[in-house]
């Protein structure tokens, strides 16, 4: 399928940002490009929500939305053109191709940007701009502002308020349109593909980094941009480390791998976790904590429907979890007093989920008036339970010690009830030690 959004898509999110704005003004610059070492940049990644309104993906560029201007409601500030620097970099829309293709009203060289903002800044109470993002960006937006409080008498009234459009466009990115919802699906069936890739490579001998090397490739190979955060490949006592992402161990038999990665497709981001036994079979103990994690993550997915909040998700998490901490021995009981002193957190210690979108950690409430959210249609999160035994806890036995798992699902919030996106992964015990193996030796070009 397609992973590209129609040029419909965005014009339909600038109507509605634009609407949103009423007597305001708009400013998002592009992202800046950001140096890796000497001379060489970080591939770029462009800021998400110039990107959700205008599908302009260069860097050096300024959307600016000002929907009372009589005749440019939407205006690009982009690059020009330039065949030796194309040459270099890559093409350019320029600012033809800023209205031609991008849908802008009018476009203008990114140097012109100081003369020609105050045309649509002038007479503006209010201005959406997100102070602390780019520190270059926000010394040339003071100026600009500075300048109103020492000329107001010659330009009139300035602008005086500042707010950050978050408010308005990660409300927007909150909730999926049909056409994203088909791309986020895409995504998390690529990187369910890729799991099961991993999975099926699996061999005692293997470096954590041979089976990242294998995830990421299977992302690009099924037309993802790469991962969409770094891939945790943790294996032994490094499944315990929640953000371990080294990577460079050498996976032993009898060893748990924890994997954590997730493609990025047409800047959507999928998020998977599996835990699997390198050597196809969960010894006894292992078995224990992953079919404890797995009943809570099952039934807390069951949970997943409009009206109920995230939190009451986590709740039911902890409880669960909780329970068959206890019934092993691992905490003492009973139940609710181990929740009601944290006892838990020593294996638990982290939410049960949080938004999916163009971030990972995707942008949105969690309150509201105080209140925690509850969700709606058309929202997509994760569910991500786990237990985490780390290697010299003495409070459990040794057998015990150095197990982690985690299991983790993009879940879309339907009408009715939910859509768990990831499925494609295995995470079924029987499921599991059927494929894993299967293929071992495989390389990644195969």
């Amino acid at each position: 399928m397609s992973t590209k959004l129609s040029p419909e898509v965005f014009g339909e999110r600038r109507e509605r940002f634009l609407d949103a704005l009423g007597d305001a003004v708009a400013i998002l610059p592009a992202a800046p490009v950001r140096v890796r070492s000497n001379d060489s940049d970080h591939r770029y990644r462009p800021d998400n929500d110039v990107l959700y309104l205008t599908d302009f993906a260069e860097p050096e560029a300024v959307a600016v939305f000002a929907p009372q201007h009589p005749e440019h409601r939407y205006v690009l500030f982009v690059r020009p053109r330039d065949p030796e620097r194309e040459t270099w970099d890559g093409r350019r829309a320029g600012v033809e191709g800023a209205v031609s293709t991008f849908g802008a009203d009018a476009a203008f060289p990114i140097a012109e940007l100081e003369e020609r903002l105050p045309d649509f800044v002038d007479g503006r109470e209010r201005v959406a701009y997100r102070l602390g993002r780019d520190e270059v960006f926000d010394r040339r937006f003071i100026e600009l502002l500075s300048s109103y409080s020492t000329t107001r008498r010659a330009k009139g009234p300035g602008p005086h308020t500042i707010f950050d459009p978050g408010e308005i466009v990660h409300e927007m990115r909150l909730h999926k349109s049909p056409e994203e919802v088909a791309v986020m699906r895409h995504a998390a069936a690529s990187s369910a593909e890729a799991h099961r890739a991993a999975m099926a490579s699996a061999a005692p001998g293997q470096c954590e980094s041979e089976i990242e090397a294998l995830i990421e490739y299977t992302f690009r190979r099924l037309g993802g941009i790469g991962p969409a955060y770094p891939s945790i490949v943790g294996s032994g006592a490094n499944a315990t480390i929640l953000h371990y992402i080294e990577n460079s161990r050498r996976i032993e038999d009898g060893d748990l791998v924890l994997v954590d990665a997730g493609g990025e497709f047409a800047y959507y981001a999928a998020d998977i976790t599996r835990t699997w036994p390198v050597s196809g079979r969960f010894t006894a103990e292992q078995r224990a904590i992953y079919e404890i994690v797995l009943h809570a993550q099952l039934e807390a997915i069951e949970r997943v429907r409009p009206g109920i909040s995230q939190h009451e998700i986590h709740e039911g998490v902890v409880k669960s979890l909780t329970e068959g901490l206890v019934e092993l021995g691992l905490l003492e009981g009973p139940v609710d007093e181990a929740i009601e002193n944290g006892k838990y957190k020593a294996f638990y210690m982290h939410k049960t989920g949080h938004y999916l979108g163009m971030d990972v950690h995707d942008v949105g409430k969690y309150k509201t008036a105080g209140q925690w959210r509850t969700l709606e249609p058309s929202m997509v999160i994760t569910i991500e339970p786990g237990l985490y035994i780390a290697e010299d806890c003495e409070s459990v036995g040794p057998q015990w010690r150095g197990i982690g798992v985690r299991i983790e699902d993009d879940v879309l919030v339907t009408t009715d009830g939910h859509e768990v996106l990831s499925a494609g992964a295995p995470k079924l015990v029987a499921d599991i030690e059927r494929i894993v193996g299967t293929s071992a030796g495989a390389g990644v070009g195969t």
